[in-house]
């Protein structure tokens, strides 16, 4: 399927200067962690270091503009973290950053090295197109707590990503949910790269780009699209 992306007026008024690249994959094959995709996690560990210099994750210019983009929407940053700020954490902490699968691998490496947050969605799973919104809070998010599946309610106002069957994100990046998530059997993905002022569109274009290149070194044969980014102005 080709997947549409769509960001509602009202998340672009609320938070200006949203820049989201997508790449589209098909003929992926996808496996448990491998010691090269290992590799890769412990050189973005590595990469992140020195982008910090002696910095808390927080204290990055992008990641203090995400932290205002929760404030904004209600959500508390400190708390419920963006992806790359929550990777960003476990990778400088002892844990460090854990080996999901080979695709997961590969998007978390790169969000941690550009500090930019990254998604992945099974594309088999998506119903209809995707749409970043601020939510109603009657929607559906499907997710697992105690090992029994569950559904959760957004809170009005949060922004989201849904599409046709509920929501598949919650608070924007933080929460992805279990159904559209990439496992060892998917085969057909989009990986979402979402950036803000003051981060250059062409850091986040270019992270893609690295992106899209190790997704073609790891799936050989595979059909790899990196679309053009999709901004709205600050101060739109």
């Amino acid at each position: 399927m080709t997947l549409t992306l769509t960001v509602s007026d009202e998340v672009r008024t609320l938070v200006p200067g949203f820049t989201h690249v997508a790449i589209e994959a098909h003929g992926l094959v996808n496996g448990p962690s491998t010691e090269s995709s290992s590799a890769l996690l412990d050189d973005a560990a590595r990469r992140l270091a020195d982008r910090l210099a002696g910095r808390a994750p927080h204290e990055d210019p992008h990641m203090a503009a995400w932290r205002a983009a929760y404030t904004a929407f209600g959500a508390k940053p400190s708390r419920t973290r963006n992806s790359a700020e929550a990777l960003a954490k476990r990778a400088l902490s002892d844990a460090g950053l854990p080996r999901i699968n080979l695709l997961v691998d590969l998007y978390n490496a790169l969000s941690v090295a550009h500090l930019i947050p990254v998604g992945g969605e099974d594309l088999d799973h998506i119903q209809g197109g995707m749409r970043l919104v601020r939510a109603t809070g009657r929607e559906d998010f499907v997710t697992v707590a105690g090992g029994a599946e569950t559904v959760e309610r957004p809170e009005p106002g949060e922004v989201v990503w849904r599409d046709d069957a509920g929501v598949t994100c919650r608070r924007w990046n933080w929460r992805q949910g279990p159904r559209t998530r990439l496992t060892e059997r998917t085969v057909s993905a989009v990986f979402l790269l979402e950036a803000l002022a003051p981060l250059p569109v062409a850091e986040a274009a270019a992270a893609a780009t690295e992106l899209a290149e190790q997704l073609a070194k790891f799936s050989p044969g595979a059909r790899v699209e990196v679309h053009e980014p999709v901004s709205s102005p600050v101060g739109a």
